[in-house]
């Protein structure tokens, strides 16, 4: 029978969170960088000299690293001053947080920008982002605090109130209010989350948004948009969902320029409202509008239904009070849905997850959330056009359990949205880090395989078609896409293109039905872990040749150590010339005499001839295994195939097991040595059998003092 430890290794993340006892949630948002808001303000209130924060000081440095490095001249006549030196009377939000606060600088951030602007439509949001009863004159310590989701955790970022100036007016984001400054340091806090200012510029406002929110986000092309998309717009504003839009520039050069209507190429604008209207001259028919505003607080559409627009006229006064109609320069308008569908290429729409919302009235998503990682030669796979490889990527079980409401032609369908997000890539970039290619198929479990959660062997992928999959692999921070699928078991494999790409993600799936996805983990467990006694049979001409040499080198007493075993063991390995190998080394040969030595811990250090001929059966039963994944007779097995030839030595590990395998075995090539493999399966044989030892009840727990624990690693 299996013998199955199942506390032998915990996962990493949940055991990271379960020592955090709740910490990343709403209401214990982590500290970013250790700072703890409330502590730090009540020192320098006490110590009455204003905060200066050392981990994102006023200096070069965060500002950037190329174009606003130390070497650009952009930096040389910038002043980081405090709102106080800036302005009389600063004040953190002048009447309420508006759409009309935000107006970009000189930072190419306008994807950051649309989102803060989206974000104060909805004040239960806005108010998590920033934190109320923040102030330049009660309580005043030059500190000030701002929440983020980050990569699945809510954390507190703490900042000083000291900004980039030239000639005493703000380099970057700022207000139409000269005196409020919340939206400059909303900037500062976000750009400290990801290192630097300059780390902010280029990026897509599903970013921001889903950093406000902890939602996901869904693209629509607009040539390729569906024909419900109104709808889908304007349940998903009632829902309190934040939206950006924006017009693909095929000529880099021409980014952020205005064309003859007013609006802009290459520029992130937010969507703030979906409405309709009735005018007078339309008997029956309505009009729908969308509304939306501009980053820069100027610059606006000119055309139909653009702020003094004959349009307006054919509206009853109760018909604009609705629409909030108003002619001022401050870069928000209105334009027919069908004129927005013309002119814009992309809507990007951030759906919130159960927790961005208390209010019952607002339909909320259930979500699973699923962490992960692409680990070189283990799990990094690649696309499906890598098929030796791409069934190692991580896997994750997809139930579908009830259907939609109000399914369309009578269809039994779920429907649902696949996120897949990498991790830490801007932060990285000033270390030449790029976003990765990435996207995700989905394959349907056959009945048989339900409720199995085993890994799916590459001959399931060679010979089952994908059921849906993202619409391309795309080098953006998120891949999404909406499916609607029967109800049932499916797989979700996501991946980069190019295999041997190393990274983290999150894949999460939101459904406005119940539904669960959890990676498929193998149970950990071992076919033989305790070795089975020589069998008296006949000798073989092989097993006389051992004996005699065993003889030769044991001497009288006939035992031999860990020395002495390796003399023996590469004196036959090397008649084995397809194996690629440098020799078993002292310390694996010592590994094999403490896996073979019956008394365990207790042991003399040595081995007899019954267990060396035991050790010697075992290794041979190991050399076919390996045989047969060296098809290519180079010698060695590629560390991708090491899951394989694990199993088939009898050992179930999960995916982290198997990582752990390929970081300590593999070489920069990504291949195994005969002798690593052999040292693999010693050592997983050999913690296998001390685990059974101490689980004397088989509840697959054990409890070790620390000399047992010193005991058991030192030797095995």
């Amino acid at each position: 029978m299996p013998y199955t430890p199942s506390g032998f290794f915990c996962d990493r993340l949940i055991r990271e969170r379960e020592r955090r006892d709740g910490e990343g949630s709403l209401n214990k948002p982590i500290r970013f960088n250790g700072q703890d808001y409330n502590t730090l303000k009540q020192e320098y209130l006490q110590s009455k000299t204003p905060f200066e924060d050392e981990t994102f000081p006023a200096t070069v440095e965060s500002l950037g690293f190329k174009e606003l490095g130390h070497k650009s001249n952009k930096v040389k006549n910038i002043v980081w001053k405090r709102p106080k030196e800036i302005c009389e009377n600063p004040q953190f939000i002048v009447g309420g947080a508006s759409r009309t606060d935000i107006c970009q600088g000189d930072l190419g951030d306008c994807w950051l920008l649309a989102a803060i602007a989206c974000l104060t439509l909805n004040e239960k949001l806005l108010y998590r982002v920033v934190p109320q009863e923040q102030s330049f004159s009660e309580n005043y310590a030059g500190i000030f605090h701002f929440q983020f989701w980050r990569y699945g955790d809510w954390v507190d970022v703490v900042i000083d109130d000291r900004v980039p100036t030239f000639n005493n007016q703000l380099v970057f984001t700022k207000s139409a209010e000269r005196n409020e400054f919340w939206s400059a340091l909303l900037e500062k806090a976000y750009a400290k989350l990801h290192g630097s200012y300059e780390a902010l510029k280029g990026g897509n406002t599903t970013e921001a948004m889903e950093d406000f929110t902890g939602g996901v986000t869904e693209f629509y092309e607009m040539k390729e948009a569906p024909k419900e998309l109104y709808k889908i717009m304007k349940k998903a504003l009632q829902r309190g969902t934040l939206m950006g839009c924006s017009i693909d520039s095929l000529v880099p050069a021409r980014f952020e320029t205005r064309t003859v209507t007013g609006l802009v190429k290459g520029h992130a604008y937010s969507v703030t409202a979906v409405d309709e209207c009735k005018p007078s001259q339309h008997k029956d028919a309505k009009v729908r509008l969308v509304r939306l505003r501009n980053p820069w607080g100027q610059v606006e559409w000119n055309g139909p239904w653009s702020d003094n627009s004959k349009e307006w006229a054919t509206l009853s006064k109760a018909e604009k009070e609705k629409l909030q109609h108003q002619s001022a320069e401050d870069g928000e308008f209105w334009m027919s849905f069908e004129d927005f569908k013309k002119n814009y290429t992309k809507i990007e729409i951030c759906n919130l997850t159960p927790d961005a919302l208390e209010d019952d009235k607002i339909h909320k998503w259930t979500v699973s959330v699923n962490e992960g990682r692409w680990v070189r030669g283990c799990s990094a796979g690649g696309c499906r056009n890598y098929p030796d490889t791409f069934w190692t990527n991580p896997q994750y079980r997809l139930r579908l359990l009830e259907e939609d409401d109000d399914p369309d032609d009578n269809e039994v369908v779920c429907t649902f949205v696949v996120s897949l997000m990498q991790k830490n890539r801007r932060k990285e970039r000033k270390m030449g880090a790029n976003l990765f290619t990435i996207g995700f198929a989905i394959y349907e479990v056959p009945k048989e395989m339900h409720g199995n959660k085993q890994h799916m062997q590459k001959d399931f992928f060679l010979f089952n078609s994908s059921k849906a999959r993202s619409k391309s692999y795309i080098n953006l921070r998120e891949v999404t896409q909406r499916f609607r699928l029967s109800p049932g078991e499916y797989v979700i494999v996501p991946s980069t293109y190019e295999p041997h790409q190393e990274g983290e993600f999150i894949l999460r799936v939101f459904s406005e039905k119940r539904n669960t996805s959890e990676e498929i983990e193998n149970r950990i467990e071992a076919d033989h872990p305790v070795p089975a006694p020589a069998s008296a049979g006949e000798e073989s001409e092989e097993d006389q040749q051992f004996r005699t040499i065993f003889q030769e080198i044991a001497g009288d007493d006939m035992e031999i150590t860990a020395n002495e075993l390796r003399n023996v063991l590469n004196r036959v390995i090397t008649q084995h010339k397809d194996l690629n190998t440098e020799g078993f080394s002292l310390e694996s040969c010592r590994s094999m005499i403490a896996l073979m030595d019956v008394s365990f811990m207790d042991g003399t250090g040595r081995l007899n001839l019954q267990e060396f001929r035991h050790l010697w059966n075992k290794i041979k039963q190991w050399q076919g295994i390996f045989k047969h994944y060296n098809a290519d007779q180079t010698g060695s097995i590629n560390s991708y195939e090491m899951r394989n030839a694990v199993n088939d030595a009898g050992f179930r590990l999960n995916n982290q097991l198997y990582d752990i395998i390929t970081m300590r075995y593999a070489n920069e090539n990504m291949n195994i040595d005969f002798d690593s493999f052999i040292s693999c399966l010693v050592r997983l044989e050999a913690m296998f059998r001390a685990f059974q030892a101490f689980d004397q009840d088989g509840d697959g727990t054990i409890r070790l003092s620390a000399l047992e624990w010193l005991q058991l690693t030192m030797y095995a």
